[in-house]
């Protein structure tokens, strides 16, 4: 680190390879979901199915069968998010004021992550040996509740770390580089998609993966052992309160520069502006999280049930999603440098928006030999619908913890990820309340494109603000070692 000539303001760097090391923290988390995500609907489903129903295990259900039990299967994927509204904001105001030798984040990230990794594997292996007798139901219920406790723990104090050790003005292109490495994990989970394939292993005599315990265990496995190597990276790599120390000057040059309707001041309650911003955001945020985790909890049904595909077609709109995700998080920051972060979000929602229309078109396409395929509209919707959501996560957290100073990250975190997960909660029930009274699941992309145009309408009041100028480091000199 340089010293800084007394009187002289610091120039502000965003440390890429700190940032990518930060971003483990987010890989971990968005790999356990994605499997989390992936699997465990059509594994409840199936569930629920066979021991209401009666139906035995190796059968295959149909769309109707299915469809009776989609507000069971909401409410169960549902109560992550629950859960989410009580913990995440203990935790986050926890790790606040947490002291540690290893710092006041990294104790829960560590014991989250061990907790989360031993129960995960348990949940197909009770869905295997016991698919149609209560006790695989109630047992799978009791491990994800174990899974979502402990991931509970681990997320607030996580992704607080970035906004810890980076100064406000840089937050959207940092969280841009966190999202990225998020969306690598996610990437994991879907290459797992495309070698395991759970819609095979449930109804395809002919595939290897039929009923074999392995197509299904596996990817519960690996995701569980890179989480735990990923957080390991983290603890030994990132030095939390060394860094914080060293990047003290920063941070309060940070503070100076933000972008706040008014001043930040810790010994005052929350100026007006400021809550009625924090208001706005948190409301979009909960629209879109809405009608966005709607689509990634039910498309492998919408696919399985409603497309007829196998599950493993859909991974290559998954993977080209990805990509275009990773674009609009890469330059998601400097949009947001040039026009502000309000107008890059609002750009971001009428892409998902358009992206979610023409999903409205995607019906059941048998091809050439009279196997149904992917309808080709879907790989407009992805790539359209991926860069879109990309800009509006990346600049959206760093507005909210923007608010407030250093001494409340973990706080402000746990709201912004509060109200998601209580969105994702809510979403999950709604939305499988809808599929049971419409008996289609083409009621998805409709209800998305409701909550995704709500939550651009709300965000239409929130003021833009644009960063002050910036003195920053450029080049070699922003690649300083730490």
């Amino acid at each position: 680190m340089e010293k800084i000539e007394s009187g002289a303001r610091p120039a502000l760097r965003l440390n890429y390879k700190r940032t990518f090391l930060i971003g483990f923290a987010f890989f971990g988390i968005l790999l356990l979901w994605q499997v989390y995500d992936s699997w465990c609907p059509t594994i409840l489903t199936e569930l629920f199915a066979r021991n209401i129903f009666g139906v035995e295990g190796g059968a295959a259900l149909s769309e109707e069968l299915s469809l009776e039990v989609q507000y069971l299967v909401g409410i169960m994927m549902a109560i992550d998010n629950l859960a989410a509204l009580i913990l995440l904001p203990i935790f986050g105001s926890l790790s606040d004021k947490t002291k540690s030798p290893i710092g006041k984040r990294m104790p829960y990230i560590l014991a989250g992550t061990l907790v989360a990794a031993l129960a995960f594997p348990f949940i197909p292996l009770l869905f295997h040996y016991l698919p149609d007798q209560i006790g695989g139901l109630v047992g799978v219920i009791l491990i994800m509740l174990v899974v979502i406790v402990a991931m509970m723990t681990y997320r607030s104090p996580a992704v607080s770390l970035m906004p810890d050790l980076t100064p406000k003005p840089l937050r959207s292109k940092a969280n841009g580089i966190i999202n990225i490495m998020g969306y690598l994990g996610g990437a994991c989970a879907t290459f797992m998609g495309m070698g395991f394939v759970l819609s095979d292993y449930v109804r395809d005599p002919e595939s290897w993966c039929y009923q074999n315990i392995w197509a299904i265990e596996l990817p519960f496995l690996i995701a569980s052992l890179l989480m735990v190597v990923s957080a390991f990276v983290l603890f030994f790599k990132v030095k939390e309160n060394k860094l914080a120390e060293e990047l003290r000057p920063e941070l309060e040059e940070g503070e100076r520069l933000s972008m706040t309707a008014e001043k930040v001041d810790d010994d005052k309650p929350m100026a007006k502006a400021n809550k009625v911003m924090l208001g706005l955001i948190l409301g979009a945020e909960v629209c879109w999280f809405m009608a966005d985790n709607a689509v990634n909890t039910f498309f492998s049904l919408f696919v399985q049930y409603y497309l007829n595909c196998s599950t493993s077609s859909s991974s290559l709109l998954t993977i080209l999603g990805g990509v275009f995700s990773v674009l609009g998080f890469w330059f998601g920051g400097v949009i947001a440098d040039r026009i502000g972060r309000k107008w890059t979000i609002s750009i971001g929602l009428g892409l998902y928006i358009v992206g979610a229309i023409l999903m409205c078109f995607a019906w059941p396409t048998e091809g050439a030999d009279g196997a149904y395929v992917l309808p080709w509209i879907l790989y407009l919707v992805f790539p359209i619908k991926g860069f879109g959501i990309a800009l509006v996560n990346t600049c959206s957290f760093p507005m909210v913890v923007e608010l407030c100073s250093s001494k409340k990250v973990g706080k402000f975190t746990s709201y912004y990820y509060a109200a998601s997960m209580g969105a994702q909660s809510v979403t999950s029930i709604a939305l499988g309340g809808l599929l049971y009274l419409t008996k289609s699941y083409s009621t998805l992309p409709i209800y998305a494109t409701c909550f995704m145009a709500a939550a651009f309408l709300i965000f239409l009041f929130v003021r833009n603000i644009k960063a002050k100028v910036v003195r920053t480091k450029r080049g070699l000199e922003a690649l300083d070692q730490d």
